[in-house]
């Protein structure tokens, strides 16, 4: 089906944006993480697409990285899971983030996430358990190990800051930043905030 797409942003309204390819404009749902890190209406993208077919329409949804699109398809897999419930699981958390708290079973993570309740955390935690370190993978790990910026995210993340908090303060910070005044300056700036 449609795997992927090359084209414009002309409409931005989240979590659903249109994207022109060749004149044809299509509707794409995308979790918040992909809608944050779109560029402006105007300017030309490409996203690895998902396409549903159900009884009530035709449904495609849009990802920047295939670790999202791959933790989106091991969400729908999980028994009482819907693809709205997928895309506010990516929204809220990163699939790093989301990996991690399988990976440790950390209910208290996924409860977090709006439309999340405590049965369905522990269905998340129990289904997806060993299925999401493909998702993260080492090309992921290795960035992350060599890249302070990774880690100011991350550190940013780990301290309660969402994730539209953590990318706000790291556009602030300059280039070649070290981690930890890195995460010293980020704090400062979201303390302003």
């Amino acid at each position: 089906m449609i795997g992927r797409l090359t084209g414009f942003v002309v409409e931005k309204n989240p979590p659903q944006i249109v994207l022109d390819v060749n004149g044809v404009g299509y509707e794409l749902d995308v979790p918040m993480s992909t809608f944050y890190n779109l560029p402006s209406v105007g300017e030309k993208v490409t996203l690895l697409t998902h396409f549903a077919v159900r009884e009530d329409g035709h449904f495609l949804y849009g990802f920047l990285g295939e670790a999202e699109r791959f933790a989106f398809r091991q969400l729908l897999k999980v028994s009482g899971i819907g693809a709205r419930t997928a895309l506010s699981v990516l929204s809220g958390l990163s699939v790093n983030d989301l990996a991690a708290a399988v990976a440790q079973q950390e209910l208290g993570r996924l409860i977090k996430v709006p439309g999340i309740g405590k049965k369905t955390a522990e269905r998340l935690l129990l289904e997806l358990k060993g299925k999401l370190a493909d998702a993260t993978g080492m090309t992921l790990n290795i960035a992350a190990a060599d890249d302070p910026r990774a880690d100011i995210s991350n550190a940013l993340l780990a301290l309660g800051y969402n994730e539209k908090e953590a990318a706000a303060a790291m556009k602030q910070l300059p280039a070649d930043v070290g981690t930890s005044d890195g995460i010293r300056q980020a704090l400062k700036l979201l303390s302003k905030a």
